[in-house]
Parts: structure tokens; sequence; C-alpha cells
């Protein structure tokens, strides 16, 4: 128990300190954030790519837990998973186009793209379809601009899956993951293995959208899973996730509402890859997705949109939620305690069902 008490207070000082270092060092260089997203544009200015400080964090713990083996894997899967963010956020650095912002001024609901904008309602003019409806609106004095936001260059889909495989192959050439949930995985180790960190990198990634947010799921769900090894005599699941913890709260003192750093791509990666790979090193897949279940819905809802079965004003559901009135601290909150409700409902389960 001591021991595990260094490893945690090591990474979450650590955490803490290495944030605070690289704050100052992202706002002197000017490298902040300008949110696309309407009811965000007053976080314009808060630096961004504060996921650098989970890579200082996390050369220290493999410079002191190098004999670990499982802290070893995952500590150089969320080096590498944070590299590969890095660059994404790089590129993110040039600007790609700008796009208008508009208010209906009419005393009608108006369809712009595939939007149905009400009375006073400001939306982002975005897609090909929009930008040449609006026009017409323009003309018509449906609708006035009153901003522009910039949208910063991403690499394409595919050159972000083809990197997120990568990682996954990674892992699944280490040939620690042998088994999972019960099961002999034999050569479907690596698929299964490139499928988790691929599904685990996109839900932590998507839900990095408001202060503290996924910073804060990953810390519970983490605590959560350290609980569950502690409980049901799975002592090699605490490190890992100990270090998972430690990061999140560390980085959650300064990006907790209202945030003074966001942790960018660099840093939804770290956790998003650290965490897939704690989950199927300590193979705990089962309490491990429930645990990030919140995350997992919310890309459910967001590819439901993308293939037009639902609606959504604004991706991802958060912003949703945020765009129809919903504060952005009850949000947080509310996803917190979901997730928090969850890792309960595991916890429970596996004692009294499982």
């Amino acid at each position: 128990m001591t021991d595990m008490l260094i490893l945690f207070l090591v990474t979450l000082f650590a955490s803490m300190f290495f944030t605070f270092y690289v704050r100052g060092i992202l706002i002197n260089a000017r490298i902040t954030d300008n949110p696309i997203v309407s009811e965000h544009r007053h976080k314009a200015g808060t630096p961004t790519m504060g996921g650098i400080a989970f890579l200082f964090t996390i050369s220290i713990i493999i410079a002191l837990y190098y004999q670990n083996t499982p802290i070893l894997i995952v500590s150089f899967m969320m080096l590498s998973g944070g590299i590969v963010g890095l660059v994404d956020d790089l590129i993110g650095l040039k600007v790609k186009e700008v796009q208008k912002v508009v208010v209906n001024c009419s005393n009608e609901v108006i369809s712009l793209g595939r939007l149905e904008v009400q009375p006073k309602e400001e939306v982002r003019v975005a897609t090909p379809k929009a930008k040449e409806e609006v026009e017409e609106l323009l003309k018509a004095g449906k609708v006035e601009v009153i901003g522009e936001v910039p949208i910063k260059t991403e690499p394409e889909e595919l050159e972000k899956i083809i990197c997120q495989i990568v990682l996954g192959l990674c892992l699944g050439f280490t040939g620690y993951v042998t088994t999972l949930g019960g099961f002999q995985l034999g050569l479907l180790a690596i698929p299964v293995v490139v499928i988790g960190i691929l599904g685990c990198i996109n839900s932590v990634n998507l839900i990095d959208g408001m202060d503290g947010l996924a910073a804060g799921i990953v810390a519970i769900a983490s605590i959560a899973c350290c609980v569950y090894g502690y409980l049901f005599g799975q002592a090699d699941v605490v490190p890992v996730f100990l270090i998972l913890s430690g990061l999140c709260l560390g980085f959650l003192v300064f990006n907790k509402y209202p945030a003074s750093i966001f942790m960018g791509d660099t840093g939804s990666f770290v956790l998003g890859t650290g965490y897939a790979t704690a989950v199927m090193v300590c193979d705990i897949p089962y309490f491990g997705v429930l645990a990030l279940g919140v995350p997992i819905i919310s890309v459910v809802v967001s590819l439901l949109h993308r293939a037009h079965i639902i609606k959504l004003p604004v991706e991802p559901l958060h912003h949703t939620l945020n765009h129809y009135g919903m504060s952005e601290k009850k949000i947080i909150f509310t996803y917190w305690g979901a997730t928090a409700a969850l890792c309960i409902i595991g916890i429970l389960a596996k004692m009294y069902i499982f």
C-alpha cells in the first residue's frame, strides 16, 4: 500500500507541476484555443496542447518504474499515443478556412444546411450546402453575419485511423495481451487490441470538449478500476490505473471549470491510449468498457448523426445539450455522475450477480 501511495503521489504532483510549467510556456508562445462552438467562444485565448505535461510526467514514471512490465508497457503506449496527438495538434495550428457565424434575424424558422434555425439563433456556416444557401438568405435579409471563426487544419480521417492502428499494433506485437475476458485470443489478439485502442482513443477524444470533462471521466473510471482490482483480488490492476488517476487529477487542478488550460489531442490521445492499454493488460474488459460507458454512448450518438439517422444541431452530444440551454457546469457534473453511477453498478453487479 505504501508503494502504491508513493506511485500515485509522484504521478499526481508531477502532473500538477508540469501542467503549471507547460501552461506558462504555451501562454508565452500564444498557443491558444479558438473554439468554433458559439457557446464557447468566450474561451478563446485559453492555452491548449496541455497534454504535453502528461508526456513529461510519463517520462518520469518510466525512469522510476522501468522494471515493472505492466507499468512500462502502459507508459510507453501513453507516450506513443501522446506523440501522435501532438502531431495532430501541431498540424491544427494552421488555419484551414474561416467560416461565417450567422444569426436568424427573421421571425420564422429557416433551413440552413441540415439545420432548422430558430429566430435569433446563432449557427456556424460549415457544410458546403449551408455555404450555398447562406448567400440567398443574406440577400433576402433573413440572416446576418455576426462573426467569423477560424477552422484548424486536420489530418484526413484515414490518416488518423492509420496512426491509431499503428498504436494498436505496437501493443499487439508485444505479445503481452493473450487473454481477454476469459477467452484465449490466439491470432485474434492483434485485431482485438487494435479495435480496443481505436475505440478508446476516439471516445476520449470526442468527449474532450468541455472544462475537465474528459479528465474527470477518465479519473473516475480509473479510480473505479483501482477499487475493482482491490476488491476482487486483482492487485496488478491497481498500479497502472493509479498512474492514470494521478495524471488526470493533477491536470484537473488547472483544467476544472473554468479551465485555464486545455489538453488538446495530445492529452486525449494519452488518456485514450493509456486507458485502453491498461484495461487490456490487466484483463478487465467488461468493467473497463462499462466504466467508460458515457464517452462510448457519446460516440454512438455522433455516429448516428453522421449516418443521418438522427440530427444534432451541434456535434457531439454535450455541445447539443449546451446549445439547448443546459449549462456547461451542469453537463460536466451530469457526465461525471453518470460515469460514477455506471462504475458503482459494475462493482455491485460483480459482488452480487457474477
